[in-house]
């Protein structure tokens, strides 16, 4: 059943066209300049989220935005309302930069602090992850969409997707609390997607990440069935304004 917060096609969508606009900019060498918080931004960024804040203002224009790039120029707001969009145009910006494929586009909508659409691009690949009706989505290069699931928790070589730079210790630490088998490193949001496809089980975060780095993926992988947890079993919620926006540890897990 449709409502009128069903709007994860039209974000599919924007992701596209943004994806469109950015593909070509990767693996030409464009200038990396550093944020306040010593993150590389570039200008397949900036280009991607004018774009897409662009068809957000044209489609929502009463529904406010936070943005990654706007907000590291001028600063999160103190206050949000029940709804309102997260986007970030660019998500795995050192990927992007090392010219590796795991990067991503991301919109989600965020009501009374629960992302309830959201839509992820891989650009490199053309691949789009949606919700639309409750379920998750995918298509390819544009062609038709198919609904997207979890995989049951498997009996034997459990896959958990971990960042790049987890240390062994880490690494081992997280295998042993969460039992998984076969750690993958891999960037961006990308993560909670490739879950929600069935393609891996797990994601432990004991890191820092931002609201717009993981919202839309929130968003794909439980509408896929699965779950984004803290690590003690608590809700993820957003609209974190008094924290900046920040998020603090979670667990996205499959079926």
């Amino acid at each position: 059943m449709s409502d009128e917060n069903d709007v994860g096609e039209v974000l599919a969508g924007i992701c596209e066209a943004a994806a469109a606009l950015i593909l070509p900019l990767w693996k030409t060498g464009l200038t990396v300049h550093a944020k306040a918080d010593e993150s590389p931004v570039t200008e397949a960024d900036r280009r991607g989220e004018a774009l897409i804040l662009e068809h957000l203002a044209r489609h929502f224009p009463d529904v406010p935005v936070i943005s990654e790039e706007d907000a590291s120029e001028f600063g999160t707001p103190q206050s949000i309302g029940p709804r309102f969009f997260l986007v970030d145009p660019v998500d795995g910006t050192k990927a992007f930069v090392r010219g590796d494929p795991n990067f991503t586009v991301n919109i989600a909508l965020i009501v009374d602090g629960r992302p309830v659409a959201g839509a992820v691009n891989a650009p490199p690949t053309g691949e789009t992850w949606f919700t639309q009706g409750g379920v998750a989505m995918k298509r390819t290069n544009g062609g038709p969409a198919a609904r997207v699931r979890v995989r049951s928790w498997p009996k034997g070589k459990a896959v958990a997707l971990v960042s790049h730079t987890m240390k062994d210790e880490t690494r081992r630490k997280l295998m042993d609390q969460y039992g998984f088998d076969l750690p993958e490193p891999m960037d961006s949001s990308i993560k909670f997607v490739r879950i929600a496809e069935g393609a891996a089980d797990l994601y432990p975060r004991h890191g820092p990440t931002m609201e717009w780095d993981i919202a839309a993926g929130h968003a794909v992988l439980e509408a896929a069935g699965g779950t984004v947890r803290t690590p003690e079993g608590g809700p993820v919620l957003y609209g974190k304004a008094a924290d900046k926006f920040r998020n603090g540890w979670f667990v996205a897990k499959g079926g």
